[in-house]
């Protein structure tokens, strides 16, 4: 009887572990969080003289924080729009609450804020929580030119 049960535990461990095993890989995050270094360093230093965007590529710059109840609404959103436009259009985030340097530097004082950087043109700055297609509309207006 003892057998029965301990083989029986071994045969569910198994089955698990088979499992576990056919579980998808974690899914790679597609809006990439920013330091106020790695800001710097990608997008904008806005520690010197001029502020010259740094990629040959648009992108979208959401400040946000964690307390934010709409900033966390559109999260998914930003996380599918990366996806969708993959290498069209860089998608970063920014913490306001750690990266207070950012903010200050580009005078962030409600979010959620959305910065979208063209290339070769001013950025705009949106604010408030928006919807996937008004997200959509603003991409193709502001970045891609459409």
């Amino acid at each position: 009887m003892a057998l029965a049960a301990i083989a029986a535990l071994a045969l569910t461990g198994c089955g698990r572990a088979g499992a576990e095993n056919k579980k998808e890989k974690p899914h790679h995050k597609a809006v990439q969080e920013l330091t106020t270094e790695e800001f710097k360093a990608k997008v904008y230093d806005f520690t010197a003289d001029e502020m010259v965007y740094l990629s040959d590529k648009p992108a979208i710059v959401d400040f946000a924080a964690s307390w934010c109840e709409p900033c966390r609404q559109i999260a998914p959103i930003l996380e599918e729009l990366a996806e969708e436009y993959g290498d069209q259009v860089l998608v970063y985030k920014v913490d306001i609450s750690k990266e207070k340097k950012v903010a200050r530097a580009f005078n962030i004082s409600s979010i959620p804020a959305i910065l979208y950087i063209p290339v070769g043109k001013d950025p705009v700055l949106t604010i408030g929580a928006r919807s996937k297609s008004k997200f959509k509309t603003e991409i193709e207006t502001f970045l891609l030119g459409k």
